[in-house]
């Protein structure tokens, strides 16, 4: 019996790597997340399904359930996939998996996934990281567990670009705690839904980018390379 982790990529279903085809083909059940493309799950043909979705303020399972029915369904079938949006290890909950299995023995492997972080802003040609312009990158998470004790998030104010995942909801808080370290005017590029084909590009600067029009799921990316991506756009446009 082992138990896939496995990254479904940013949304693209074109994006999932071969190596997690390859796992989807001999699964028996297939656990999966609500930002893993459906159209993800042809490749597991004649296994079964299991949903385990969640979204701000609405969970179809609590991490505790899912990590259950993934202990469940690994001690009762061969191959398990759990397929997760983006990488499991990027802001997935995919070491709590990891560590839930191998408390109960089973073997679990791993299947990176191209993480939105990165994947996202690459596939509309913004470089989160440019010479001379940006040499650091800080990826955080915009919206923590309101039932921790205590903050665990450290933000890294003096990185040169910032992508901020999962922050919509806080992304009114999340700039105005920025702006205390960086410029107003540094520019801001939002993705909604990116690499999908209802992807969305919306660009401002800190200090105005949260009155603008956006919906989740989206990430934030803050920093001078969104001028890069400016610029590298207005030179499409001539083509």
């Amino acid at each position: 019996m082992v138990v896939y982790l496995v990254g479904a990529g940013p949304g693209d279903p074109d994006l999932v790597t071969l190596k997690a085809i390859k796992a989807l083909k001999k699964a028996n059940v297939v656990v999966y997340d609500r930002l893993a493309n459906e159209e993800i799950l042809k490749y597991a043909d004649g296994a079964e399904f299991i949903y385990v979705g969640k979204k701000a303020g609405e969970h179809y399972k609590k991490q505790e359930e899912i990590n259950q029915i993934l202990v469940d369904e690994g001690k009762k079938h061969d191959v398990v996939v759990r397929l997760k949006g983006g990488d499991p290890f990027v802001f997935g909950r995919g070491g709590e998996e990891m560590l839930a299995l191998l408390e109960e023995r089973i073997l679990v492997e791993f299947i990176p996934g191209v993480t939105s972080a990165v994947g996202v802003p690459t596939s509309v040609g913004l470089p989160v990281t440019h010479r001379s312009v940006a040499t650091s990158l800080t990826i955080v998470t915009g919206h923590e567990d309101p039932t921790k004790s205590q903050k665990q998030v450290k933000w890294n104010f003096n990185a040169d670009t910032i992508i901020i995942l999962m922050g919509i909801g806080m992304l009114e808080e999340n700039t105005r705690e920025i702006m205390r370290y960086k410029d107003p005017k540094t520019p801001v590029c939002v993705i909604e839904r990116g690499t999908t084909a209802n992807q969305k590009i919306i660009t401002g600067t800190l200090e105005d980018i949260a009155q603008k029009n956006i919906e989740p799921p989206a990430l934030v990316v803050v920093g001078h390379v969104v001028d890069v991506f400016k610029e590298a756009r207005e030179k499409e446009v001539s083509l």
